[in-house]
């Protein structure tokens, strides 16, 4: 299947990452991306639509159809926030967005950038994954097609310009923890490619931890 897709928080690590890829692959034929600044990127496949708020979507709701997969790559470190503030910042800015593409476009598959740890049962001790797991469990109710992705330590893309400082400090760690701990470590591209592949051919899982990102990534 070819693939249309939106992209949300490509002026971040992953959604730069994920950009990258799909503009990249043959099976990605175009990409809209949702950015609240530009991102500097040009190629013919893309188109670039700028969203100062991303609780008022109606500047761009035209914009929106036409698409069959959204690669939610938007998100906030819960470090320094209040409870509240993370929850309207991670659950309802991300079900705000997702709604009004599942009534533009039903047969959409929506994929969210979640993280390892999140927590499916939504009462665990800690907050953000109670956070993390109410968006994945609500966006797997909304959409027929829906992929949570759960990364843990991730190596950067080389040559992309939007890598979070601190990874060039520990970035030594990733050929060690690959090989100790598989389960907790891939790459930023293995994580685009597997979302590119569950939007075009599906994979069994909803939920897809460390090792299914890196066995879709292979396929």
């Amino acid at each position: 299947m070819k693939i249309r897709a939106i992209i949300t928080g490509a002026t971040g690590m992953v959604g730069e990452g994920v950009l990258h890829e799909c503009l990249l692959h043959p099976d990605v034929e175009q990409v809209l991306v949702i950015n609240r600044k530009p991102g500097g990127v040009t190629h013919p496949k893309l188109k670039e639509v700028i969203l100062k708020d991303f609780f008022d979507l109606s500047p761009i709701e035209s914009e929106l159809s036409g698409y069959n997969a959204c690669f939610f790559c938007l998100g906030v470190s819960s470090v320094g926030m209040g409870a509240d503030e993370y929850r309207h910042l991670t659950y309802d800015l991300t079900l705000n967005f997702a709604k009004l593409l599942a009534t533009l476009n039903p047969d959409l598959t929506f994929e969210y950038v979640s993280g390892a740890g999140t927590d499916s049962t939504e009462k665990g001790r800690s907050a953000w994954a109670r956070v993390k797991g109410a968006t994945e469990n609500a966006l797997m109710d909304l959409f027929k097609n829906a992929y949570m992705f759960r990364p843990g330590f991730m190596k950067p893309t080389p040559g992309l310009k939007n890598v979070k400082v601190y990874y060039k400090y520990i970035a030594w760690l990733y050929p060690i923890g690959r090989t100790l701990y598989p389960s907790g470590f891939s790459t930023l591209q293995e994580l685009a490619l597997a979302m590119i592949k569950s939007a075009s051919i599906g994979y069994e899982k909803k939920i897809l931890e460390v090792k299914d990102i890196v066995a879709l990534a292979k396929q």
